[in-house]
């Protein structure tokens, strides 16, 4: 029996979510449920799974919607279920953030395999929008930052510099990253532009902006975020 990963499946079919249920119970998962897209969001930020299966035709937001948002705050895999094959399609998912597909209707070997996979890929994290470390407390999903329970207000650049070093918490995050998944590509070598960035932060978080104990520097790498 392997110990108790949980996957979360967000699904609007009911018999589709039994036959999931039944087959990744099977290989020893705990798996939790939602038949709706924004239902599916408030379930992965209270269940803390580490795959979620996520169909493309939900009735009221759909699975695009949904994934991006989750990639928001999250980098566990997320492996989309849809009755499309063609390759626009699967290349507006990948470019999205999903990890993998499965089409519709697929055997249960497969699916197993693929979750194992996406599973064996991306180690034991778990999706949670909160990150605390020491008196440095951060929710992803609401966007919300605090010191020692006072809250810090960030302008939409700091947060993205921040939520970027959250989701990789304990990582080092290359400059290069940072500058394209927020600059974009064109400004990659604009560093500079980070350097103001993560000064301000330090400025609003750090009890010692000279000293920082939370966003440390990797000399000519980039930067990471500290796990108390």
């Amino acid at each position: 029996m392997k110990s108790a990963l949980r996957v979360l499946v967000i699904d609007d079919e009911s018999t589709v979510r039994s036959i999931l249920r039944v087959n990744l119970e099977s290989e020893g998962y705990e798996v939790g449920e939602s038949n709706s897209g924004e239902a599916g969001l408030l379930k992965a930020a209270e269940f803390h799974p580490h795959l979620i299966l996520l169909d493309l035709g939900l009735p009221d937001i759909t699975g695009l919607e949904v994934l991006k948002r989750l990639r928001t705050w999250t980098t566990i895999p997320i492996l989309i279920l849809t009755v499309t094959d063609d390759e626009e399609t699967k290349v507006k998912l990948l470019d999205a953030g999903a990890d993998d597909y499965l089409t519709k209707p697929f055997g249960p070997a497969e699916l197993k395999a693929r979750v194992r996979v996406g599973l064996r890929h991306h180690g034991l994290n778990e999706a949670t929008p909160i990150f605390e470390s020491g008196s440095l407390h951060v929710d992803l999903s609401k966007r919300f930052v605090s010191i020692a329970g006072t809250a810090i207000k960030l302008t939409n650049t700091e947060f993205e510099v921040l939520s970027r070093l959250v989701r990789n918490q304990g990582k080092v995050v290359s400059h290069g990253q940072l500058m394209r998944e927020i600059w974009g590509a064109a400004a990659v070598d604009e560093t500079h532009y980070l350097r103001i960035y993560i000064n301000q932060l330090r400025k609003k978080i750090e009890e010692n902006p000279s000293s920082p104990t939370h966003i440390l520097t990797e000399p000519g790498v980039g930067y990471r975020l500290a796990l108390a």
